[in-house]
């Protein structure tokens, strides 16, 4: 088969961590033609949605861990499996892309994730229609909502619904510092809309990642834990991640949104889910493979590719 992977560029991959990078190995173990595009290589052209592509052959040195043939001008219908693996931020650009590849999947393109559910499903907004599973919850621009929303909780998050990595977090406890700051900041003055949630302490033991794969509920979650005078888990905010076995209500969740998830065209999932809480439903480029398969030995990367091999076409 030949799978297309639309990234952000190959030369800033932390091959020791990165997804991206696990699933192209096993591809590649399996014996199928890797390729490598960005978002800014497509194009539309006489109804046709195309891109820039090149062929990735992979190697064993890690410092020049793959090689790339001359970029071709490529329908995106002529690969078996594209997939969308570029990080936010979550812009217009992104959105504009989500419109290419919708376009190309109209002309047969396989895309993973549908870039259509991609665009649907806001990573901190989906979370309310699971209300089940989620700790109290505002999404306002207007100050004196969250105001009142700290008044009756005393001490909680306030975030962006754009941000990934832990940017842009803040906690404010019952004293209220910075309160009125923070909402400034974050709405623009009321501008932008942002989401407060009541803090949830269990943040100590870690915020779990849980990834559903084509349906399936890997096992194993990657609890982020913080450093010391963090309240983000974030790997890129400097959490340590520990790989543990699901417990009985991570599995609920899982298990309720898995079948959810799949049928709108979402094969990749990424939950957050703090202590009993689920916090955020990652969809854009969701991480943690290396990092699971090195701690528990589950084959992370395999059971995605097993999904790509076994889509309907």
């Amino acid at each position: 088969m030949k799978f297309a992977f639309l990234a952000d560029p190959l030369a800033g991959f932390k091959i020791y961590k990165d997804s991206t990078y696990a699933m192209m190995r096993e591809a590649a173990r399996r014996g199928h033609e890797i390729y490598a595009f960005e978002q800014g290589d497509m194009a539309l052209e006489n109804g046709v949605v195309s891109a820039h592509i090149a062929r990735i052959h992979l190697s064993e040195d890690p410092l020049a861990w793959y090689r790339a043939e001359p970029r071709q001008n490529r329908r995106l219908s002529d690969f078996d499996a594209v997939i969308q693996r570029k990080d936010p931020p979550f812009d217009m650009e992104y959105i504009y892309g989500t419109y290419l590849l919708e376009l190309a999947q109209a002309q047969g393109a396989h895309v993973f994730n549908r870039p259509e559910a991609i665009r649907n499903h806001n990573e901190k907004l989906t979370i309310a229609q699971f209300s089940q599973f989620t700790a109290p919850t505002m999404v306002s621009c207007d100050e004196a909502r969250l105001r009142a929303f700290h008044l009756e909780h005393r001490d909680i998050i306030l975030k962006p619904l754009d941000g990934m990595g832990g940017a842009g977090i803040f906690r404010i406890k019952e004293d209220g510092l910075n309160l009125g700051s923070v909402i400034e900041t974050l709405t623009a003055n009321g501008a932008r809309t942002i989401m407060a949630q009541r803090f949830i302490p269990d943040i100590a033991q870690g915020d779990k990642r849980i990834l559903l794969i084509n349906g399936k509920v890997v096992p194993f979650a990657l609890a982020r834990i913080p450093q010391a005078g963090e309240v983000r888990g974030n790997l890129a905010a400097g959490g340590t991640g520990v790989a543990q076995p699901l417990t009985a209500r991570d599995r609920e969740i899982a298990e309720t949104l898995a079948p959810i998830l799949i049928a709108r065209g979402l094969m990749l999932v990424g939950l957050d889910v703090i202590g009993n809480y689920l916090t955020e439903v990652n969809v854009t480029s969701p991480t943690c493979f290396q990092e699971i398969t090195q701690q528990t030995g589950f084959q992370v990367a395999a059971l995605f590719i097993d999904g790509l091999e076994a889509a309907p076409r």
